[in-house]
This record gives structure tokens, C-alpha cells and sequence, in this order.
């Protein structure tokens, strides 16, 4: 797995997909004459330190160093419609290129062409009442954003819940909690069911006692005590995450083994391989924002896209999964690529087995120091200047590199917002690359892998000084819950 030269030319296409290749056309990636590209870079748009690469800090703010999580301004993005695979190979490789600026051949003007905008997602609007109360159980918002950010997880899968009176997050307390319980909050969350429920230490100065019989959401059916029965609180699973069927050994990667990152994803449009995903449940998929330009028309439209999961070979492809909705963040940053994330709904459950899991979302409070080892995993090149991505899944271990580091002048130079992780070796040797965005970045704990990064973007493939650089999966958790529930099955 290594990162394209920016500044040479465009890498030539290839049809690396067996079954949408003309059987004339051979069998092995590269064999297929330029029909359908598969090269999807990660995106350093502006010009960095020695003529490479990278995303420039936003003008109108200070670069924090710190690991809390941030956010941007609002910026929209849409766009679809029937121009062919090649335009969105293209216009991520010049969004490399010049400027993050994802921009197709046939670039239309969205203030003026009508065409345009009717092939444009539907906006949606949020409005709320300046009466508005959050975390009260009630909706007084039109599309309940108001209800959405009001649960979530610590250390030990312990279940916090946000009090309307003070937005304190409070550990719920264990007694008079049963299965009903922790079916409708997962199914509040977005999961279909729980997956089990037990009972953890209570630790805390205050809890959320219940009050009545089990009804939606959770934070109507709670009020504030000093402590806990029993010493007593919940500790919720929605989903049987982060379980492989073996232990691991990409640039300096190796083959993985069927069922050892059983939540990989391969993203193909159109016919061919663009980006890698994860499945953190039956239903969805996390990737990258950038896989989805909005200048490339068609590239937000579900129906060009197709999902393939449980498989560690292009060349052998399971039947695929089709996508009901592409969800991005509204201030995700094509120019930064802060906010880089992007959220899939499929249209139907996916069937798990053993070679195919979905991987743990992190809790909002999961350490991360520097010199973590973890994993990141992808289809995409192997040699730094490839065109071809690989044919089996890769996997490499990194190492987690604090921000400050990453920022320093020789390195990113104040690229790496707080939204964002470095990991790899400084010495290089071992990274992401072409064709692995949207992929995860996974770091093993109490015996369960959790998804802390995003492949996102970088500079060079395994060179010194020049880390991957992934989306902190902690900082956007509040944008993926609330998207979940309102995407709900």
C-alpha cells in the first residue's frame, strides 16, 4: 500500500474488477485495455513543504495541536447524474493534484444549469423552536436533532446518557434495566437489537435511575440520582463487534487471511473498486467523504454503487450489497479534508458469519497514546507510483504518532487538525495508500478491535516523515449516532 507522486501524470485506467472485464480482456489487474479506472488516491490538496502535498490549516483559524475534537464551517455538498467511472477517478487524482478541487470534465455550473440541480439530493432543512430543550425525550425540532446526541459509551461499553437539566452525561443505573431496556436503546441508536447487557461498577458522583416501563426514547425515562443501587450501572453492546478469527501480521504489509478483518469493505463504482469502507453494523457502512466528489455527477447517487464484504480477493467477488443513501457531513472540508467521513445505509441487511463482522465504533472518552500499534487494511497499491491496486486484501501495523509531531514543519506542517490521527512510522516504511481510502485504521482492546481512524489522505506511500493520515472516529461519533438513528431500519 503506498501514495501516488501528485506531481506526475494521472496513472493510466484499468479494469481490476474480473466479473465486469470482457473475458477477452484476461483475468489479473492491469490485463484489461482503459475502460474502467480503479485508482482512487487519497486527496493532500495543497502545496506543503518541499514541493509536496497536503492540506492546507483553514484561514480563519488557529491550527490546535490538541486531540479534541472540532469542527468547520458549514459546507454543502451534492451532486449526480450519468457522466462515466473515468470522471470520478480523475477528479479525486486532481483533487491530489491541484488544490483538493474536485473537479470533472464536464464541470457544470450549478447556478445555471437546471439539469444539474434536479439530479441534487434534496436538502435537508433543520429548524427549532428557541423553546427548544435537548435531551428532554421530546422532539421539538423537525427532524429531532434535538434527541439525537443524547446517549453514548465509555470505557467497558458503559452506557452515559445526556440530562436535559445541565447536558451532564451520566452512567444509567443497572437496577430495574432489562433486555426491553437495551433493545430500544440500541434500536434508538440505530442497531436492530442489543447484543447483550450486563451490569459495571458504578463509579460516578451521580447516576440516571429509572423511572417507568421501557418506551423511546431512553432520556424520557430517566431522572438524576446521587448514586446507584447495588453500586450498580449498565453496560450496553448493541452489536457482536471487533471479533476476528485470527490475529494479524499495504506498503510492508502482507496478505490478510480470510476472516481476519471480517469488517473490510470494497466501495466499486460503477463495475470497479474505488475506495475501501467498514461495517460497524448489519445495515452501515463507515468510508470516506471524498470517495463521493460533488462535482462528479452521479458520484452521490446510491444507485451507482455497490457494496462487497466477507472476501479478501478482487478476482472473487461475492454477490454485492446495494446502497440505500450516502450520508456527509454538511461541514466536511474538500479543501482541509477535516470532517472526512461519510456514512452508507444499505438497502438490505447484511447476513454475518464468521468472515464477516462488523468492527466496534470507539467510545468517546478510548485512549489513544502515541506508540499505539494498530492496523489499517486495503486493496489499494502496494508499490509507491503503482497504477494497480492489489488483488487480495493487504493489512500493515502502524504505529499511532501524536499531533503535534505530525504538525511539525518537516512533517504536515499544521495540516492535521484535531479531527484528524497520524499514524505509520516516522522512518517510514509502512502506510496506507491509493486506492485504501475509506478503509479502517483498527486498534485491538480488551480483546475487541475498534475502528479509530478513516484512511484519509497523505503524502507519498511509506515515506520518511510522511505518515498516513486518517478522520478520528471519536470526534465524529456524535454525526455517525445521530445519522444512524435517523437512518434507521
Amino acid at each position: 500500500m503506498t501514495k501516488h507522486d501528485p506531481n506526475e501524470a494521472p496513472p493510466p485506467y484499468y479494469c481490476t474488477v474480473v466479473p465486469s472485464c470482457p473475458p477477452a480482456y484476461g483475468e489479473g489487474p492491469g490485463s484489461a485495455p482503459p475502460i474502467h479506472p480503479h485508482y482512487i488516491p487519497e486527496c493532500p490538496p495543497a502545496a506543503g513543504p518541499n514541493g509536496k502535498t497536503h492540506p492546507a490549516p483553514p484561514s480563519d483559524a488557529p491550527v490546535s495541536t490538541t486531540t479534541r475534537c472540532c469542527g468547520t464551517k458549514t459546507h454543502c455538498f451534492g451532486g449526480s447524474g450519468l457522466v462515466g467511472f473515468a470522471l470520478l477517478a480523475l477528479a479525486i487524482w486532481l483533487g491530489v493534484r491541484y488544490g483538493g478541487r474536485l473537479v470533472s470534465m464536464v464541470e457544470l455550473d450549478e447556478e445555471d444549469d437546471d439539469h444539474t440541480r434536479d439530479f441534487l439530493p434534496p436538502p435537508k432543512y433543520e429548524s427549532c423552536p428557541n423553546s427548544t430543550v435537548e435531551c428532554d425525550g421530546v422532539k421539538d425540532c423537525r427532524l429531532g436533532s434535538d434527541e439525537t446526541n443524547c446517549v453514548r459509551f465509555g470505557d467497558d461499553d458503559a452506557l452515559q446518557v445526556r440530562t436535559s437539566l445541565d447536558a451532564r452525561f451520566l452512567p444509567v443505573c443497572y437496577q430495574g434495566w432489562n433486555r426491553s431496556y437495551a433493545d430500544q436503546t440500541c434500536a434508538q441508536l440505530g442497531f436492530r437489537r442489543s447484543y447483550a447487557s450486563n451490569a459495571a461498577p458504578f463509579r460516578a458522583s451521580a447516576g440516571l435511575a429509572l423511572t417507568c416501563g421501557p418506551s423511546m426514547p431512553l432520556q424520557s425515562q430517566l431522572h438524576v440520582s446521587s448514586s446507584c443501587p447495588s453500586q450498580e450501572a449498565v453496560s450496553l453492546q448493541c452489536v457482536d463487534c471487533g471479533r476476528t478469527r485470527s490475529a494479524s501480521r499495504i506498503i510492508g504489509g502482507a496478505p490478510s487471511q480470510l476472516g481476519q478483518w471480517p469488517w473490510q469493505v470494497s466501495l466499486h463504482f460503477r463495475g470497479s473498486h474505488v475506495c475501501g469502507g467498514v461495517l460497524v453494523s448489519v445495515d452501515f457502512v463507515v468510508t470516506a467523504a471524498h470517495c463521493f466528489p460533488r462535482n462528479v455527477v452521479g458520484a452521490l447517487s446510491p444507485e451507482n454503487w455497490r457494496v462487497y464484504v466477507g472476501f479478501i480477493s478482487l478476482a472473487k467477488l461475492p454477490l454485492p450489497y446495494s446502497v440505500k443513501s450516502i450520508l456527509l457531513p454538511d461541514n466536511y472540508n474538500n479543501k482541509t479534508n477535516d470532517m472526512d467521513i461519510a456514512l452508507l445505509r444499505l438497502t438490505s441487511p447484511v447476513n454475518l458469519n464468521e468472515n464477516l463482522q462488523p468492527v466496534c465504533l470507539p467510545t468517546f472518552d478510548q485512549p489513544l497514546p502515541p506508540g499505539t500499534k494498530c492496523w489499517t487494511s486495503g486493496f489499494g497499491t502496494t508499490v509507491e507510483g503503482s497504477n494497480i491496486v492489489s488483488k487480495y486484501l493487504m493489512d500493515v501495523s502502524v504505529s499511532i504518532i501524536d499531533t503535534p509531531t505530525c504538525n511539525k514543519p518537516q512533517v504536515y506542517g499544521g495540516a492535521v487538525t484535531p479531527n484528524m490521527v497520524c499514524a505509520g512510522e516516522m522512518q517510514g516504511g509502512k502506510d496506507s495508500c491509493q486506492g485504501d481510502s475509506g478503509g479502517p485504521l483498527v486498534c485491538l482492546r480488551n480483546s475487541r478491535w475498534f475502528l479509530v481512524g478513516v484512511t484519509s489522505w497523505g503524502v507519498g506511500c511509506g515515506e520518511k516523515n510522511r505518515p498516513g493520515v486518517y478522520t478520528r472516529v471519536s470526534c465524529l461519533l456524535p454525526w455517525l449516532y445521530r445519522n444512524m438513528q435517523q437512518e434507521k431500519p
